[in-house]
C-alpha cells in the first residue's frame, strides 16, 4: 500500500478518527471487523464477492443517430437493467441506454451535439453535462427534471477545450440514490491540437469509471443516505475489482470518480509513477509525473501508464489509500495484467497545452461550507448558513466579470468538496499555498477537507442564467448544501 508519508505528502489525508460523511482516513487493516460489518441501516448481510475474477469491461462509444456538418444527434433511454454483480444474483440499477455506466459520448469541438433523452424509469430525473459550458435550460439543474414516461432534449455546444466530461443525474433529492444505482456516463470532447500531441488513442484510450457500493447477501444494492462506512465494494465500469488485460506500451486512462462521498488516493502497487497528462477542464500544460493521484468524488484525472517498464506476466494492482473500510476491500480498485508485447509510437509531450491567461479579478467572495456533525438523526448541509432553496438566488454575477472565491470546509470532521456549473476556473491557493502540479490545470471540482480555504479565480464569460454551485458528494447536496448563482 502507498505510506502514510506519502499520502501526507499528497495533501488528502486528515488525522483523527473516521467522522460523520466519509472523513478521507487512511485505510483500515483487514483485521478491522468493525468496519467491515454493516453499522447503519443493517438490511441484510454483505454479499461475499471474489476479487479480480472478471474482466473490466470498456462501455461501448454511442453512435450518433444522425450527424450533418454541424451537428451530431443522439437518442438516450433511462430504464432499469439487471446486471450481475455479486456472483449468482442480479442486481437492478438505473442505466442510460441499459449499460453500467453508460455509452460514451465522443464529441467534437466546435460540432453541437443534441440528445433526447426519454426517462423510463418511476422516478423524476435531470441530466448534467458535468463541466460543460452549456444554455441554462440544458444545463439539467436540480428542479428541471424529466418526468417519468417523458423526454426531453439537451443541446451542448462543445465550444471548449478537449476535456473529459460526465453526465449524471442531478434531480433534488434524488440524485444521491439515482446515482448510486446507475445514472453516469463519459462524455468526451477532441479537438484538432490535442489529437496533433500522438497520445496514446483508439483502444488505447480507456476510461475507468470507479463507483463504490454496499451489496446485500441477494445481491441488491442498499441505498442509505450518507451511507460512507458499509460501500464497501469497489466497481470500475460497473464490474467489481476487475482485471484488464494490458500489452507492454502505454495507455491513456480517464479515470473518474464517480462516487457519491469517497475520497480516493490512488497508485500502483508496486510504487510506480504514473503520468498525469489531464485534470477536470483537460490538459495540463505539461506532464506531471506522480506516484500517487488524488480525486474527491466529480473529479477526473487523465494519466498515462507505460506498460512497457514491465516484462510480459506482471501484475499491477491500482491501489487506494484512503478510507473509510478495511484495505482487502476499498483499498484495491483494480488489477492491470501485462499480457503481451505490442508495437507503439504514441508519445507524451513534455508541452501538452497552452492555458487561458488569468483575468483580473474585480469581486472577491467568500463561501462557508458546514454540515451538521453532531450525530443528529436527520442532518443538513449548509453553504453560508443557508441550505438549499430552488427559489432563491444567492449570488448575482455581471456577465463577463472575473472572481475570486474563497471557499472554506469549518467543519472538524467532515471532508467536502466544490463544483460551479457552466465554469472551468483556476485554482490559486491552497490553505495560502499555490497548488501542486495536479491542481495546475482547469478545474470545476475541487476538493476542500476540513478546516481547509481554497481560493479559486472564475470567469463568468460564456452563458447568461441561474445555475448552481454546490458540493459534490451527492449526499451532502441532497441535504441542502447547494447554492444558486445568476450570471446575468
Amino acid at each position: 500500500m502507498l505510506s502514510r508519508r506519502n499520502a501526507l505528502k499528497a495533501g488528502v489525508l486528515t488525522t483523527g478518527v473516521v467522522g460523520a460523511a466519509g472523513l478521507a482516513s487512511p485505510v483500515l487493516g483487514s483485521g478491522a471487523a468493525s468496519a467491515a460489518e454493516p453499522v447503519a441501516g443493517a438490511i441484510g448481510a454483505p454479499a461475499v464477492i471474489p476479487q479480480f475474477a472478471v474482466p473490466l469491461t470498456v462501455p461501448p462509444v454511442l453512435s450518433p443517430l444522425l450527424s450533418s456538418g454541424t451537428t451530431d444527434y443522439y437518442l438516450v433511454t433511462m430504464k432499469k437493467v439487471l446486471k450481475e454483480v455479486v456472483p449468482g444474483k442480479q442486481t437492478e440499477f438505473y442505466t442510460y441506454n441499459g449499460l453500467v455506466p453508460g455509452p460514451t459520448i465522443k464529441a467534437r469541438r466546435g460540432k453541437r451535439v443534441v440528445i433526447r433523452q426519454t426517462n423510463q424509469l418511476d422516478m423524476p430525473v435531470s441530466v448534467h453535462l458535468h463541466g460543460a459550458e452549456v444554455p441554462v435550460d440544458s444545463d439539467g439543474a436540480p428542479m428541471n427534471t424529466i418526468a417519468p414516461g417523458a423526454s426531453k432534449v439537451y443541446t451542448y455546444p462543445n465550444n471548449q477545450r478537449a476535456s473529459t466530461l460526465w453526465f449524471h443525474d442531478h434531480a433534488h433529492h434524488h440524485e444521491s440514490e439515482n446515482v448510486y444505482r446507475g445514472l453516469s456516463s463519459v462524455y468526451v470532447i477532441n479537438d484538432d491540437a490535442e489529437q496533433a500531441l500522438g497520445l496514446p488513442g483508439g483502444a488505447y484510450d480507456v476510461p475507468l469509471v470507479i463507483r463504490d457500493g454496499r451489496y446485500d447477501e441477494n445481491g441488491q444494492l442498499v441505498y442509505v443516505m450518507d451511507d460512507f462506512l458499509n460501500r464497501t465494494t469497489i466497481t470500475v465500469n460497473g464490474s467489481p475489482w476487475p482485471y484488464y488485460q494490458v500489452a507492454a506500451r502505454k495507455y491513456r486512462f480517464r479515470i473518474l470518480n464517480s462516487t457519491n462521498v469517497r475520497f480516493l488516493l490512488l497508485s500502483l502497487s508496486n510504487g510506480g509513477t504514473v503520468t498525469q497528462i489531464g485534470t477536470d477542464g483537460g490538459l495540463l500544460e505539461r506532464p506531471n509525473e506522480t506516484p500517487v493521484l488524488a480525486l474527491s468524488p466529480g473529479e477526473r484525472a487523465d494519466v498515462v501508464i507505460d506498460f512497457s517498464r514491465y516484462p510480459v506476466g506482471t501484475q499491477l494492482v491500482l491501489q487506494n489509500a484512503l478510507g473509510p473500510g478495511p484495505a482487502d476491500q476499498v483499498g484495491k480498485i483494480m488489477r492491470f495484467d501485462v499480457v503481451r508485447t505490442a508495437a507503439d509510437n504514441s508519445t507524451v509531450p513534455a508541452r501538452l497545452s497552452t492555458l487561458p491567461a488569468p483575468q483580473t479579478a474585480t469581486v472577491n467572495r467568500s463561501f462557508e461550507l458546514r454540515m451538521d456533525e453532531d450525530g443528529r438523526l436527520d442532518p443538513q448541509a449548509y453553504i453560508n448558513g443557508q441550505t438549499y432553496d430552488p427559489a432563491r438566488v444567492d449570488v448575482r454575477i455581471p456577465w463577463g466579470s472575473t472572481e475570486v472565491w474563497s471557499v472554506t470546509n469549518s467543519n472538524t470532521r467532515a471532508p467536502h468538496n466544490f463544483h460551479l456549473h457552466l465554469v472551468q476556473f483556476r485554482v490559486l491557493e491552497r490553505n495560502g499555498q499555490a497548488p501542486g502540479p495536479a491542481e495546475a490545470g482547469l478545474k470545476d471540482t475541487v476538493q476542500v477537507l476540513a478546516g481547509e480555504t481554497v481560493k479559486l479565480l472564475v470567469t463568468f464569460n460564456s452563458y447568461r442564467g441561474v445555475y448552481p454551485y454546490h458540493c459534490h458528494m451527492f449526499d451532502h447536496g441532497a441535504m441542502g448544501m447547494m447554492g444558486q448563482m445568476e450570471i446575468y
